[in-house]
């Protein structure tokens, strides 16, 4: 397998995005919604000339509401769900929008079933067609309910070990609230291919994330415990993690349980052959977070406290991308290979035509051979100002000493530029094949806006932005900048 040979819809011609998760759009409750919002959302992108849009893991976080700890690898985060969508195709009427997510969903729910026509028809077809996943994050759901939120490992035994006269009882004795789960599942999926729909009518690519490991007390782990390193009682032996470095004396804990590598490939990685198959159902490409992972990662000892005592073990390695790039025939994947990168990651990710991330914000320690320069950018690439984890351009730029502002500008070439505008403008120029801008670098915004601090737990992932933020004609400065960069893409 060479580069060459394999295709990647993302690098199919020189293009530009905005980083935004759903949660960050403007509107009422709680977080952003997929629906009116999020279309106008893409009205605004097709004028600025940006043709992707790329957002975090859709999946239903747990209660810090982080989307990289969440309790379905397959599932989506229903609060994005827009009642409004469900009046505007006739299943409530219209002062149900104000109603609560959930008696709204139920009502829609007994409507359908009521009318009994192609929609109700289209809600069975999905439970039977994803049937392999819906049934268990269903389960899961109903029972963490009953079980007062407790871990699943601290659930009575028949419940932990899925005995199945206690599952069957249960399917019983809950039959309603499962369906609840089911259906707003299915409205979830339904209102979000029909935002993919209107994004891909206008030549824009949605890029979705997929962290690497998944949660301990989730759906997947509980349903799949095979799949995961461990014990009897449901405790990992080993956990995810990286180790000591410049960042940290001590490394960094995840916790996440680690893969029995050995054991997938002996299914032919089927656990993750649906993952990603049904990821590609809902996303034109995804960025698959520390793809490092993949060739080796940091095994940590469940029993120690810091990822100190950890050591490298063998990934997957090729074998794996070879099983995917069978199955689906093209691998439409972004690999995150930020950090400490060795030669054997590259290579993994060159042999097959996966292209790398670069951050510009980390391009100005070091020397001339910081591979975040853009001088040094390869085509092969994806080039961002800052991501969801770094800090906004101008609170970055603003945290600089006087010197070293000044000295970035001077790299750039603007020395009397206005941040972010230097950095927004090398990355639109850059050689890489697609360029990403978050939608507060878009905006101007400090770093009062910015998404996460990495490594803390307090007040992280709700900023949203509003649409008194956007200054007047803010998407034609975007737009020309776009087609200066020659990063508007012929339909």
């Amino acid at each position: 397998m060479n580069a060459n040979r394999t295709a990647n819809r993302l690098l199919d011609k020189r293009r530009s995005g905005i980083i935004l998760h759903p949660t960050s759009l403007p509107g009422p409750g709680p977080v952003g919604r997929i629906g009116s919002e999020a279309r106008r959302f893409l009205d605004w992108l097709e004028e600025a000339g940006f043709s992707l849009w790329q957002v975090l893991p859709l999946n239903p976080p747990q209660g810090d509401g982080s989307p990289y700890a969440c309790i379905s690898a397959f599932a989506g985060d229903t609060r994005l769900i827009d009642p409004e969508d469900m009046v505007r195709d006739g299943w409530l009427s219209a002062d149900a929008a104000g109603m609560p997510s959930s008696q709204a969903l139920w009502e829609a729910h007994q409507a359908l079933e009521s009318a009994g026509d192609a929609t109700w028809d289209e809600y069975r077809a999905f439970v039977e067609k994803q049937s392999d996943w819906l049934e268990d994050f269903a389960l899961f759901v109903v029972i963490k309910q009953l079980q007062g939120n407790r871990p699943w490992w601290e659930w009575p035994a028949p419940l932990l070990h899925r005995e199945r006269s206690r599952i069957e009882q249960l399917r019983a004795e809950a039959a309603e609230s499962l369906e609840a789960v089911r259906f707003a599942q299915f409205v979830f999926f339904r209102q979000w291919t029909g935002l993919r729909r209107e994004a891909n009518n206008r030549d824009i690519l949605l890029l979705g994330d997929m962290p690497i490991f998944v949660a301990h007390d989730s759906a997947d782990v509980w349903a799949n415990p095979e799949n995961f390193d461990l014990d009897e009682r449901g405790q990992p032996r080993t956990v995810a993690g990286v180790p000591p470095d410049y960042f940290s004396e001590t490394g960094q804990r995840w916790g996440n349980p680690h893969y029995r590598w050995d054991y997938m490939a002996n299914t032919g990685y089927a656990w993750w052959m649906r993952r990603i198959g049904w990821a590609l159902e809902e996303l034109d490409a995804l960025r698959i977070d520390h793809f490092r992972g993949f060739e080796a990662y940091w095994s940590i000892p469940a029993d120690e406290p810091t990822a100190i005592g950890g050591e490298w073990r063998p990934g997957p390695g090729a074998a794996f991308f070879e099983a995917l790039l069978e199955r689906f025939g093209e691998l439409p994947l972004l690999a995150e290979d930020l950090g400490v990168i060795t030669p054997e990651v590259t290579a993994l990710r060159t042999h097959f035509g996966l292209p790398g991330m670069k951050i510009l914000q980390f391009a100005f320690d070091g020397g001339d051979d910081n591979p975040y320069l853009p001088e040094n950018h390869e085509e092969l690439g994806v080039v961002y100002t800052g991501t969801h984890d770094n800090d906004t351009t101008l609170g970055w730029f603003e945290s600089l000493p006087p010197e070293d502002r000044a000295r970035v500008l001077q790299r750039l070439d603007e020395p009397e530029g206005e941040m972010p505008w230097p950095l927004i403008r090398t990355a639109l120029e850059s050689p890489a094949r697609v360029a990403v801008i978050p939608m507060q670098d878009a905006l101007a915004l400090d770093g009062s806006h910015r998404m996460n601090r990495p490594g803390t737990t307090e007040g992280n992932w709700g900023w949203r932005f509003d649409w008194g933020d956007v200054p007047p004609g803010r998407a034609g400065d975007l737009r020309r900048m776009n087609e200066d960069a020659d990063r508007i893409p012929d339909r």
